[in-house]
């Protein structure tokens, strides 16, 4: 058990030091979901509105919250992944006590963390400068927007296991994460989707998630529905993570 710990601990405070040495990751994993969903607030400002209803941008923006830090993480954890592949760190790795869910839950708190520094601050950038309005608590669209984008960081490292190289693991973001946008009820409400796409975003992790904000814009207090929700976020992210360790292999060029 001590093993285990000092293992991932290890793994965790490696990635943490390479993501802190290389300040361009750094810089388009805080800023991009922010600068993003500025301009979005700009393209929507001026956009008329009914009196006492949310803006246009209020009802889009709260969803992109949650869609924007799950795709940024979602593409930078499947090349840090691959990269670590192509240069052989992860063949090495594999020869020490280092166990495979050792290694993704390493990468998936460090990238969690990260994760929790941009929801952050596209939430106060959001809700401070950019006069986001919500009858719902500011603090629950954090939690939120981080366990979406910890979604992304799972699904990344899962989409990594089946990439043999970093173009390939970017090829993967269209298939995992192009249904999941046009289907998670951003452009068009679900219930309004055909039947059988309806039954397809059923399936998709990041419907729930946008409907949790959903329900936070909505409401001054906690549903079931919401806490349903992201339970099955969270479900979700674990079978992703576990899936990835069943999938880690060692290659042997």
């Amino acid at each position: 058990m001590t093993t285990t710990f000092t293992c991932y601990t290890a793994t965790t405070g490696r990635i943490l030091r390479q993501l802190r040495a290389d300040r361009r990751t750094v810089a388009m994993l805080v800023l991009v979901p922010t600068l993003l969903l500025a301009l979005v607030y700009f393209v929507y400002h001026d956009t008329p509105s009914m009196p006492g209803m949310p803006t246009l941008f209020d009802r889009v923006g709260i969803s992109l919250l949650g869609i924007l830090p799950f795709i940024v993480m979602f593409l930078i954890t499947a090349i840090a992944m691959q990269r670590e592949r192509s240069s052989g760190t992860l063949e090495r790795l594999m020869t020490t006590p280092l166990s495979k869910l050792d290694l993704l839950a390493g990468y998936g708190s460090a990238f969690s963390l990260a994760a929790t520094v941009q929801a952050g601050l596209a939430c106060l950038v959001a809700f401070w400068l950019l006069g986001m309005q919500s009858a719902g608590s500011v603090w629950l669209v954090l939690l939120i927007a981080v366990l979406d984008a910890v979604l992304g960081v799972a699904l990344g490292l899962l989409a990594s296991a089946f990439a043999r190289t970093e173009f390939q693991a970017v090829q993967f973001m269209p298939l995992i994460v192009g249904p999941q946008l046009f289907l998670c009820g951003l452009l068009v409400p679900r219930g309004q989707l055909p039947r059988w796409l309806e039954v397809i975003s059923d399936v998709l992790p990041l419907s729930y998630a946008v409907d949790a904000l959903q329900q936070v814009s909505r409401y001054t207090g906690t549903t079931g529905l919401m806490w349903r929700d992201l339970g099955i976020v969270a479900v979700f992210a674990v079978v992703a993570l576990a899936l990835g360790a069943a999938t880690l292999r060692r290659r042997t060029a």
